[in-house]
């Protein structure tokens, strides 16, 4: 083989070998269906969704009741359903979301406790199993109220992608 056309093709090679990204890496978090966390390595896309509240569910529920969003489990998935729209606009599915805010009001109907069943219940439905086990690190917290009288449930996502 000629030296200088062997030189070529190890630089080819090498040279493809540099532009092949580095993967998403997640560290599942035993039986629990979230991350402990996720490395994005450098070159990654990100995207980042903001919060996202519930449609409301029945119109004509008083306004500002929880009754005319629904309950956790309910405006949870409507969030989801959104969120999950949202990133398909942009190309991506849970499986690319690398980190998930939740905020959870305290439901009146729990005695002021955030229903974290509720939440659970719809996440499964779209994260997890669905998303081919790429799971979200994910924070979920109780706050006091969000910016829509009646809304249980705000969450908001950050997504990745390694360019191929």
């Amino acid at each position: 083989m000629n030296p200088t056309l062997g030189c070529l093709i190890l630089l080819t090679s090498l040279a493809s070998l540099s532009l092949h990204a580095e993967e998403i890496v997640r560290r599942p978090m035993g039986d629990f269906p979230i991350a402990s966390s996720v490395h994005v390595p450098p070159g990654a896309e990100l995207f980042f969704l903001s919060g996202t509240l519930a449609d409301v569910v029945k119109p004509d529920a008083p306004t500002g009741s929880v009754e005319r969003l629904g309950d956790t489990e309910t405006q949870a998935a409507s969030v989801l359903g959104k969120i999950g729209r949202e990133l398909a606009a942009s190309g991506l599915t849970f499986a690319d979301v690398v980190k998930m805010n939740v905020f959870l009001v305290g439901d009146p109907a729990k005695g002021g406790q955030m229903d974290f069943g509720g939440l659970m219940k719809a996440y499964a439905k779209f994260v997890g199993a669905p998303s081919g086990g790429k799971l979200p690190a994910r924070t979920t917290v109780q706050v006091t109220a969000l910016p829509i009288p009646g809304a249980l449930v705000e969450i908001e996502v950050i997504a990745a992608r390694v360019p191929r």
